[in-house]
């Protein structure tokens, strides 16, 4: 029998019910460092940083403790970075790309890995949706109402499951209140604008709160006309639109020793889908080949696109509505500091409309929850225990592009990570085992039911002041999912035609990680290296291809994933910095199989800040180099330099905080495409754009 969180969840709710009668906060979330907010405080130089404390590890260590790289988004730095999209937000943290899919939906890319191998996280909750399924679906994660975004990459990613095999982005927010506001009220309000999409965008957020209780509201609305691109036929790329809507309410309780709260959710997209084409709609397989328009062909063909959509609309609408509890008690057992609970139910839609004629239906309803129990020390060992289920029924119907079965998806994961310091070092190590069933609504189709162990340990060797260095090594596993399992049809977002293997089995990742890293002085540098041998990795196999059109089959084949990742930074003087970056990674089937599709291109960049009393600012160049190790079928893509530059002023009016930004991208207008899009042809990397904002807090 697999284990359930009732027992457990009614424990924390009576434990909490108990302990509520004092005011004191307790927060499950360490606040933002005060030099990470906007403050009307004049900007000093400082000698060293204070630790930043990553959420996503359970044991809430530093980010310079943990064993494994992690990149932490808060404060003016995630403003200024905003950007429509999760994938556009992160693509340029180190080792992170963005899988695009033109303005309205992107994913983030880790190491060369995306969904379903990067798993992103609400607060530590699944967010549900069906991004996972393809480029072309939104994550569903506001980027204007993040409050923090976290990045784990490697073999501590794996207490979230197989779906976190290539890293982990877990997206906090403020929709659940975790303390009451001094003077009972807190807020902070946003409005920025760009003009590369003539995008229109703006954010409020609202706590109030007395006694024991906390409420708070939020709401963002973004809207974005198709993006220009510089020496392109049509000048705009069409169906690049997004106009995005989301609501928030919360309702929290706090007491002396810990929290109990709840939020509903509404988010609803409309947005365009570039490179949309029904033109390959009677393509079907014969074997391993591909029979389109009732006549053969061969492999040398000159098939040129010329871009022209006018008249043709090919949009999405989504709707979500999700439900979250979270809560928190410390002391709840004996013998055990602190008890958290995560859990979500989402009921998510996705229509695909051709012309204003609806389509495919993709729809996702299910629940996922999350409990983490932390012992007190023992023995010098601090670890925490936790249990992980979730329930998730996806269907697609209608339209051209019902390919893949009714499913139900239950997975249920126990894990443990345990960390203890000697001296200058510090041992982790943690365990996961999973099982996880796919039931197919067919009469023909059988169901899937496997199980997965993976195991980790790491250590910092803190060798000198300032000075660490780092080691992980891993054993992860991952089960297919049922797009890899059961597709079977038309898919015109990625324009293939999808067959999955019933018979797949699970991937098996071996996964070292090195680190130095220097964190005080004027002289600062990170540098990470990785090699993950994957066995049994699965990938969409080209078997053929009809102009633009592919055959792909899902397949099983082992792979290796090697990379680097290094920023240096060196401070001038008190108010002037410079730093060198860059990133690499070679994803390739082992045995002379070929390189894989859609790797990231390797680039470096060199970048300036400048901070003056309440006046700060950056410039920043990025070369990305050529992308010529190409799997079969694939184009190169030619390399490209970025530019781009900000000034942000901070101060204070009546008591209110306020951030003034101006930021430019992509400032030479250079006509670039991503080599990890599905779609880098018809969608290029949008051209020259100035963002101004003004964020206000409170």
């Amino acid at each position: 029998m697999r284990p359930t969180p009732r027992p457990l969840t009614l424990a924390l709710i009576m434990a909490f019910v108990s302990s509520a009668s004092a005011q004191t906060v307790v927060s499950d979330t360490p606040q933002e460092p005060a030099a990470s907010r906007t403050s009307a405080a004049p900007k000093a130089p400082v000698e060293g940083l204070s630790p930043i404390i990553v959420t996503a590890n359970p044991l809430g260590l530093d980010s310079d403790s943990l064993t494994v790289p992690a990149s932490v988004l808060q404060g003016e730095r995630l403003t200024l970075q905003s950007r429509g999209t999760l994938g556009e937000l992160l693509q340029n943290e180190p080792g992170v790309h963005a899988d695009t899919f033109g303005g309205g939906a992107s994913r983030p890319v880790i190491r060369g890995q995306t969904a379903p191998r990067v798993k992103v996280l609400s607060d530590g909750s699944e967010i549900v949706d069906a991004s996972g399924v393809s480029p072309d679906h939104v994550v569903t994660a506001d980027t204007m109402l993040a409050r923090r975004v976290e990045i784990l990459r490697g073999p501590s990613a794996l207490l979230y499951g197989g779906g976190a095999i290539g890293g982990v982005v877990n997206v906090l927010d403020n929709k659940i209140p975790t303390e009451i506001p001094e003077n009972g009220l807190s807020g902070s309000a946003e409005l920025q604008g760009s003009t590369a999409a003539r995008e229109r965008a703006g954010a409020v957020g609202l706590t109030v709160g007395e006694g024991n209780v906390a409420v708070h509201v939020e709401g963002a609305r973004r809207r974005a006309d198709d993006y220009r691109v510089p020496d392109w036929t049509d000048s705009r790329v069409a169906n690049s639109n997004a106009d995005s809507t989301t609501g928030s309410v919360g309702l929290s309780f706090i007491g002396s020793r810990g929290y109990l709260g709840a939020a509903y959710t509404y988010r609803e997209d409309d947005y365009g889908l570039p490179g949309h084409s029904h033109e390959y709609e009677d393509c079907h397989p014969h074997g391993s080949s591909l029979h389109c328009g009732g006549h053969d062909h061969d492999h040398e063909h000159d098939h040129e696109h010329d871009h022209d959509h006018e008249g043709h609309a090919a949009t999405a609408h989504l709707r979500s509505d999700r439900l979250d509890v979270r809560g928190e008690l410390l002391d709840p057992f004996a013998g055990f500091s602190s008890l958290k609970f995560r859990g979500g139910y989402t009921d998510y839609r996705h229509d695909e409309r051709d012309d204003g004629e609806l389509g495919t239906t993709f729809t996702n309803r299910g629940y996922d929850g999350r409990l983490e129990l932390r012992h007190k020390p023992l023995g010098g060992w601090d670890g925490v225990i936790g249990l992980q289920t979730s329930r998730y029924d996806f269907a697609s119907f209608g339209g051209s592009e019902d390919f893949i079965p009714k499913t139900r998806t239950d997975s249920t994961g126990i894990f443990l990570l345990e960390s203890y310091e000697w001296n200058d070092l510090r041992f982790e190590l943690g365990a996961r085992h999973e099982w996880q069933t796919v039931d197919p609504d067919s009469a023909t189709l059988s169901k899937y039911d496997g199980n997965a162990t993976s195991l980790s340990a790491g250590t910092t060797w803190s060798f000198t002041p300032g000075y660490a260095a780092s080691l992980s090594v891993s054993r992860s596993q991952r089960m297919p999912n049922v797009q890899e399992l059961f597709a079977k049809g038309v898919h015109f977002a990625t324009l293939t035609y999808e067959r999955g293997n019933p018979d797949l089995g699970k991937e098996t990742a071996r996964t070292i990680d090195l680190g130095l890293r220097k964190t005080d002085g004027d002289l600062r540098f990170s540098i990470n290296a990785f090699l993950s041998r994957i066995d049994g990795y699965i990938y969409g196999k080209t078997l053929d291809q009809y102009e633009d059109f592919r055959l792909i089959e899902y397949t099983q084949g082992d792979a290796s994933f090697a990379g680097l990742e290094a920023e240096v930074s060196y401070r001038v003087s008190p108010h002037v910095s410079v730093s060198v970056f860059g990133d690499y990674v070679r994803g390739k089937l082992r045995d002379g199989g070929g390189d894989l599709p859609r790797i990231p291109a390797a680039r470096v960049g060199v970048r300036s800040n400048l901070d003056w009393d309440r006046w700060s600012g950056f410039v920043e160049y990025t070369q990305v180099l050529r992308q010529n190790r190409i799997a079969s079928y694939e184009e190169a893509t030619s390399g490209y330099g970025m530019l781009g530059a900000g000034v942000s002023y901070s101060g204070t009016m009546a008591g209110t905080d306020y951030l003034l930004y101006l930021k430019g991208s992509n400032l030479l207008n250079k006509l670039a495409y991503n080599h990890a899009s599905f779609i880098s042809r018809a969608a290029p990397i949008q051209g020259r754009s100035v963002m101004a904002g003004v964020r206000v807090e409170f």
